[in-house]
């Protein structure tokens, strides 16, 4: 058996036309977002600038790895809106940001295409790939995780303690063992019993992709639409919460050539 995931690289740390070494440095982007926000203008405004302006695809600090760019290609904006915020965090209402940060809601109202325009055109392409990939992959799991729950509920015998294995089979043909093995073979990535979010959610993208590869298009097509429908249900308890982005079969379909 082989699974792997084709992994293009994606400049999705560059705005449309212009090369890395064009953004300011670091320093810089947060110099200029601190400043932004004294002059008044709304933080989360100035955030999603800053975000456009950003270069780094990862950094170490302070023993912390921040993944901005997942496989090359999934750009996780949230968690350099975590590594900006620190930052300035004594300019910025500490409400707002726990509810940015912990909950995914927003400030302020803004359309899907301010936010791609604050950000850039190759930044929210690449946060589109961490949606379908990431988001919709996860509410994809979860909704297979919760039919062998039900499942479980119905046998005689009560719980089946392979529970997890199970699903992994189901969407992707092979065990959680198998998978991080093949994960293993392709990156050169050791996961342990024990794997930091980032870790996981680098491997969630993988299956993704290895799923893209390998399943038909019209079994892609069912999965895609389960998970948004998984991810919808999940979503309208928080009525608030916004992605950048509307999710739909339609778009990702055009997005991935399925």
């Amino acid at each position: 058996m082989s699974i792997t995931a084709d992994r293009p690289p994606i400049e999705a740390d560059s705005p449309p036309g212009a090369d890395r070494e064009r953004l300011p440095a670091p320093d810089e982007t947060i110099f200029r977002l601190r400043q932004a926000i004294r002059d008044g203008q709304h933080w989360f405004e100035a955030l999603l600038d800053a975000v456009g302006r950003w270069r780094l695809p990862f950094e170490q600090i302070d023993g912390r790895t921040y993944n901005y760019l997942i496989g090359g290609e999934a750009f996780d904006w949230l968690v350099l809106a975590e590594r900006l915020i620190d930052e300035v965090r004594d300019v910025v209402p500490a409400g707002e940001v726990e509810r940015l940060l912990f909950e995914g809601r927003w400030p302020i109202e803004m359309d899907d295409d301010e936010f791609a325009q604050r950000i850039g055109a190759a930044k929210h392409s690449a946060h589109l790939n961490f949606l379908y990939g990431v988001l919709v992959e996860e509410a994809l799991q979860l909704s297979v995780e919760e039919d062998i729950h039900k499942e479980c509920r119905s046998r005689a015998w009560g719980q089946d303690d392979r529970e997890d294995e199970t699903m992994y089979q189901r969407v992707y043909g092979a065990t959680r063992g198998e998978l991080t093995a093949l994960y293993y073979e392709d990156t050169g990535i050791m996961l342990g019993r024990r794997v930091a979010l980032s870790e996981w959610r680098a491997f969630t993208y993988w299956l993704f992709k290895a799923r893209l590869k390998r399943q038909d298009k019209a079994r892609v097509a069912s999965d895609t639409r389960r998970g948004l429908a998984q991810l919808t249900r999940m979503e309208l308890a928080v009525s608030e919460r916004r992605r950048g982005a509307s999710l739909d079969e339609a778009d990702f379909a055009r997005r991935f050539a399925i």
